[in-house]
């Protein structure tokens, strides 16, 4: 038998009951082996976008990553959808069915001469501001219309939603409801050239601008017809619009009391005449008040009814254990109609004969500014299972209003559930709700578009929360903020995605958290280096860097870093300044600064100490390397560098070029190669530069000399003159025939050093000068000093019949100290 490879016949491997009892084993523990190692890493959605020509990856982790984009990598020309794709994409965008009762569907009343004109308007091209009050039913008229012109244009009819919208943020979303471009955000000039060939008929409701964001909103889309909804709040368009005038109003009278008895589903009564005629008085016929004024009545006639007509079939044993009370027989008379003053605000009594469920949500809408959560999300807020059936009940009381994809309160109920009571809970549950979206929008499998979809309620639970006193407040914007943000972005929302940046780095602040606050100033140069900001994304990155930096964040600091130098290559590609600055060479290699050598010197004693030359660089060729590419503060940098090595370079040449100045000068007024002359030659140091007074012309001076030759000396210089052609001549060596005075040796420690000759042997000045003569032949002889000086110096000593005389003596300290030491 073996123990490792056993048989199928051993222990029974080979019955059916141990297949059957292997399948119901319990499963191995290897699962829970990393709880004591490492931990698995958290799943991170990280997605790439293109827009324009850089190519962004959304990081949640350290902060996006932006560079510039490969060419492989740019996508493809946008593609129109095709009628089916935008049916469908249509069908997406409307609000979902509220679960329940189907509401019975109103028409639409009184209003066939607004109608025709609207259509007939946008059949011919021109675009239409339709202009009412909140309430006055611009929404149904406009899903009027727009099934009316279905056919008008190429690009069919688009519907969008203005509620906290921007102009290009509009024109972003017509861009997307025309074209296909998955994952590709088009810059501002590809936007504008796509959109100008664009057709289509353009519904947009809640509009909340105007003036000159209208006029660029129209100007982009010259081939598109617009139909504008708007309140008489909104600014009025621009002077030079060509917009057309539509203003909505209230229905009639008996217009009025007609949908009342469409929405109730009865005639009415008299009482409920006369209170309904008194309604319209009040809300100047505003189809909104009647739709809610019908449904105070269908619950009035609800708690008006017989109890006991029920009780055979079980209904109230089987109603909801939060539903309003059942109403006792004969209690008829109990229930009076609303007062004028309900019938005008009635959202307070609506909603106190509306189910549990349906009151919380309602607090959350207050909480959230009138955003109401999907439906999909009111059992997990609520904490009720059957919480999403609120939405059907909301909707039937008129309530909610229709906006996008999603529901909102209507108008004037925000503030009258304020003052009924229902905000005075909202920090605790907008705190909630940040902390449910925070999970909910950070989960894998919630994809970017779904989170985009509920931007607007996200976006309202971070702004209750930011500033507020509330505990733990402003920490739960944070975090939501950062789950939030890369989906925004992810989902090409950035409209959204600016404003969960910018409230969340308030809230970073507020909260003390540093690291929060500078991923979010991060994101924010980011998003301003893509949307074409160079100056706001060079302040927001550099404010993260620094911060990352003082955490010690080195992968967060090494991202802030590359998003910075993109920034800073970007602005350097565009010409900036008067063109100072001219590009370095490409990879950093010197230039080669042009040097011509001058003329043959003239014979003078004045020496002119020369200036540093600056040669102009040629900047490289376009496309010459790196180097073409930079200017700006580089540009600024590189020409720094280039001064520099310049200016060091003549100061350089401009020390050789005295020396050797110095040295034709010194020579120029004694005989080439004479008797006596020594081969010998020390060369002198390249930073010896003589001053004129040590420099003997071998001309007699008018006045005192300030170098009194002694009689019977003969000095020279060993000089290299320059020829015509700028390069040294031969050196002509001619030993300084001097006198050393009788009894005086020449000092051990005397300096080696030109210069420290010179300020140690002083010129003596003569009263009388004293004819010099020259000797004829002098006779060198080689003295042997104590000087320190490695070498050995030769002198020339004086005639015998011609005595040296102090004078003299000078004179040869003098013609010692200028000429080199010799080292």
């Amino acid at each position: 038998m073996d123990p490792i490879h056993r048989g199928p016949e051993e222990f029974g491997h080979d019955s059916k009951d141990f297949a059957e009892e292997a399948g119901r084993r319990r499963p191995s523990r290897d699962p829970l082996t990393p709880d004591f190692g490492q931990q698995t890493p958290q799943q991170v959605r990280m997605v790439t976008l293109v827009t324009g020509d850089l190519k962004l990856t959304v990081n949640p982790v350290d902060g996006s990553e932006v560079e510039p984009c490969p060419p492989g990598e740019r996508p493809s020309a946008p593609v129109r959808r095709t009628p089916a794709e935008r049916a469908a994409r249509a069908r997406a965008a409307t609000p979902p069915v509220p679960p329940g009762p189907t509401a019975p569907r109103l028409p639409l009343l009184r209003r066939d001469e607004e109608r025709e004109r609207l259509t007939r308007l946008l059949a011919r091209g021109r675009s239409v501001r339709l202009t009412g009050p909140a309430g006055s039913g611009r929404t149904a008229l406009l899903d009027a219309v727009a099934a009316d012109c279905a056919d008008f244009a190429p690009d069919g009819v688009v519907r969008l939603s203005g509620h906290k919208r921007t102009a290009t943020d509009l024109l972003h979303a017509l861009f997307d409801a025309v074209y296909d471009a998955p994952l590709h955000r088009p810059d501002r000039a590809l936007l504008l050239e796509t959109l100008r060939t664009t057709g289509a008929v353009v519904v947009l409701d809640d509009l909340e601008f105007g003036g000159a964001a209208l006029d660029e909103l129209l100007d982009a889309t010259p081939e598109c017809a617009f139909l504008l909804a708007a309140t008489p709040e909104v600014a009025a368009p621009g002077a030079d619009s060509a917009l057309e005038e539509v203003f909505l109003t209230g229905l009639d009278r008996a217009t009025s009391l007609d949908l009342l008895r469409k929405v109730v589903e009865r005639q009415l009564t008299e009482e409920e005449a006369n209170w309904a005629g008194d309604l319209w008085f009040e809300s100047e016929g505003l189809p909104l008040r009647f739709v809610q004024a019908g449904a105070l009545l269908r619950q009035r006639d609800q708690l008006r009814t017989d109890a006991s007509a029920y009780d055979e079939y079980g209904y109230l044993e089987n109603r909801p254990a939060d539903a309003p009370p059942a109403p006792e027989a004969g209690g008829e008379s109990d229930v009076p109609l609303p007062s004028l003053g309900e019938g005008a605000a009635p959202a307070s009594l609506l909603a106190s004969r509306l189910s549990e469920a349906a009151r919380d949500t309602l607090r959350f809408a207050v909480a959230l500014g009138g955003e109401v959560p999907h439906q999909a999300h009111l059992p997990a807020l609520v904490g009720d299972t059957h919480a999403d059936a609120a939405l059907g009940e909301l909707a039937g009381c008129g309530l909610l209003s229709p906006s996008g994809s999603r529901y909102r309160l209507a108008a004037g109920v925000l503030a009258q559930l304020a003052a009924a009571g229902y905000e005075d809970d909202a920090a605790d549950r907008a705190r909630t709700a940040a902390q449910h979206y925070a999970w909910w929008t950070g989960h894998p499998s919630v994809t970017p578009e779904r989170a985009a979809a509920e931007a607007d309620a996200i976006v309202a639970a971070m702004s209750r929360l930011v500033p507020g006193e509330a505990a733990g407040g402003t920490s739960a914007a944070v975090l939501l903020a950062r789950s939030a943000a890369p989906a925004f972005a992810a989902g090409l929302l950035w409209g959204a995605w600016e404003r969960a940046l910018r409230i969340g780095q308030e809230a970073g602040r507020l909260a003390g958290e540093v690291a929060e606050e500078a991923y979010f100033h991060h994101e924010l140069g980011v998003l301003a280096l893509c949307t074409g900001h160079p100056d706001r994304a060079r302040a927001e990155l550099e404010t993260a860097i620094s911060m990352r930096g003082a955490l010690a964040d080195k992968s967060g600091a090494v991202a802030g870093r590359r998003a910075l130098a993109l920034v800073e290559d970007r602005a350097a590609g565009r010409p900036e300044g008067d063109g100072s600055f001219e590009a370095s060479p490409p990879l950093g290699v010197p230039a080669v600064v042009p040097v011509s050598m001058t003329s043959a010197f003239a014979d003078t004693a004045v020496v002119p100490r020369q200036e540093p030359m600056t040669v102009p660089v040629p900047a490289p060729a376009a496309g010459g390397g790196k180097g073409a590419a930079r200017g700006g503060p580089l540009a600024l940098i590189g020409g720094a560098r280039r001064n520099l090595v310049a200016a060091g370079a003549g100061v350089l040449l401009a020390g050789v070029l005295g020396t050797v100045v110095t040295l034709g000068l010194t020579s120029s007024s004694d005989p080439q190669g004479g008797a006596g002359t020594s081969t010998e030659q020390e060369l002198p140091d390249d930073d010896s530069i003589y001053d004129d007074g040590d420099v003997e012309t071998g001309e007699p001076a008018d006045g005192p000399s300030t170098t009194a030759a002694p009689s019977g000396s003969a000095s020279s210089s060993a000089s290299v003159t320059p020829s015509a052609t700028g390069t040294g001549s031969a050196p002509a060596v001619s030993p300084s025939a001097s006198s050393s005075a009788p009894g005086t040796p020449s000092s051990p420690g005397s300096p080696s050093s030109p210069r420290a000759t010179e300020s140690s042997h002083k010129p003596s000045t003569s009263s009388s000068p004293t004819p010099t003569k020259s000797a004829s032949s002098p006779t060198p002889t080689e003295t042997a000093t104590d000087s320190p000086s490695p070498g050995e110096t030769e002198t020339d000593e004086p005639d015998p019949d011609e005595p040296g005389t102090p004078e003299q003596a000078s004179g040869s300290s003098d013609a010692a100290g200028g000429s080199p030491s010799g080292e």
